[in-house]
């Protein structure tokens, strides 16, 4: 566990302390918004805006990182403003005002993303980027066990009162920004004048980036305009009669396993491949998808969120260690930051796309569509990418 260093151990908790904030509300999120009025397809659009937000400023401020030499203050800012996000979500109900407060938390994920993914990438060798990914990721979700946990308790005592959960999230918010306090930038900054960073100057690292970067992008966005959020995932397990406790439960039994398997699988990335395991996760997906197209039973449900699970353990993580070995040391936030904005543009689209087809043609359509067109990306990535060098 050598390679698992101070600043990894301190960022890992930072995230986990975030999840438990952020996933206390996720799996109530639809059913909440629902019940002040938002429609499925007025959720979609929420979703894509919240994540189109996150994407532009990830991709300026990744860039905005590698151009001042620092990374702690975008880590910092970053969760501050995650964590006061979340009891505004609570103080009034209009529309403006859920996405104003949604926007700012997917706003403080665009600032520290790149950053923090960069960091993560100086602590870690080529050979050992899998694990410390994988470990981070395990953390991180782990808050996302013990985020909806506390929810269920919560609920089980206080049932339908979900304002006041907003208000509980601002506690382990705020663990998070003082956990941040601890990091040192490593560094040292350049006395050379920097020129200023225009918003969208990120989007120049596309055109002078190497050639397995463009080509992995692209698969991996093609993938990302038909992987809507989650949210779709519980509410079609909402709408096949699961009360509230189950919805929960089942999501709470998704990210355990997502929190058992990441560390592990980056471990094996680091054996056989990042490019192996990372396929292994699509399929994952495309059966998920295609079991959720048909699934009405409840421990199905808990059989597809298994695999669910494995499937983000096995790709969340794992792309990002793979974009950090295809690209130089000083563009790493760049091209992580490129890369997330531009999948977070898609995953406006995608939950926006999946709201409307759902809404069209039901669930069935949508789940279907998605499923065939992982399978497709997949077989490109197979095909058409080369394994990372250092595999």
């Amino acid at each position: 566990m050598k390679y698992i260093t101070r600043a990894v151990w301190v960022l890992s908790l930072v995230s986990l302390f975030t999840d438990m904030a952020s996933e206390m509300l996720y799996p109530v999120m639809p059913i909440y918004l629902k019940t002040i009025g938002f429609s499925i397809v007025l959720i979609g659009i929420l979703e894509g805006v919240a994540e189109a937000t996150a994407g532009l400023s990830k991709g300026y401020f990744g860039k905005l990182s590698d151009s001042s030499g620092k990374r702690v203050p975008f880590v910092q800012i970053g969760y501050a403003l995650s964590a006061v996000s979340k009891p505004m979500m609570a103080l009034f109900v209009y529309p403006l005002w859920i996405f104003f407060a949604r926007t700012i938390d997917r706003f403080g994920k665009g600032i520290r993303t790149g950053a923090r993914d960069a960091i993560l990438s100086d602590e870690a060798s080529p050979q050992t980027k899998g694990k410390v990914f994988g470990f981070h990721r395990s953390m991180d979700t782990l808050g996302a066990v013990i985020g909806p946990l506390l929810a269920l308790v919560w609920l089980y005592f206080n049932p339908n009162d979900y304002k006041t959960l907003f208000f509980i999230a601002l506690l382990p918010g705020l663990l998070a920004v003082f956990a941040s306090m601890l990091l040192k930038d490593k560094n040292k900054i350049s006395d050379k004048p920097k020129l200023p960073v225009k918003f969208f100057a990120f989007l120049h690292y596309w055109k002078e980036s190497p050639a397995a970067y463009k080509k992995l992008a692209v698969g991996l966005l093609v993938f990302t305009l038909f992987n809507s959020s989650d949210v779709f995932l519980l509410l079609k397990a909402k709408e096949a009669g699961l009360d509230d406790s189950a919805v929960i439960g089942v999501y709470i039994f998704y990210n355990l396993i997502y929190a058992l398997f990441a560390f592990p699988l980056g471990i094996i990335a680091d054996k056989i491949g990042l490019k192996s395991v990372f396929l292994t996760g699509l399929v994952l997906f495309s059966v998920v998808y295609f079991g959720m197209a048909f699934n009405v039973n409840l421990y199905f449900f808990f059989g597809l969120f298994f695999l669910y699970g494995i499937y983000a353990a096995a790709t969340e993580g794992i792309s990002k260690a793979w974009i950090s070995n295809i690209t130089d040391k000083k563009d790493t936030a760049t091209a992580i930051g490129t890369f997330s904005g531009l999948q977070s543009i898609g995953a406006m689209l995608a939950s926006s796309l999946t709201g409307i087809i759902w809404f069209q043609f039901g669930a069935t359509a949508a789940f279907l569509l998605t499923a065939i067109v992982t399978l497709l990306v997949a077989a490109y990535l197979l095909l058409g990418i080369p394994k990372p060098e250092n595999n």
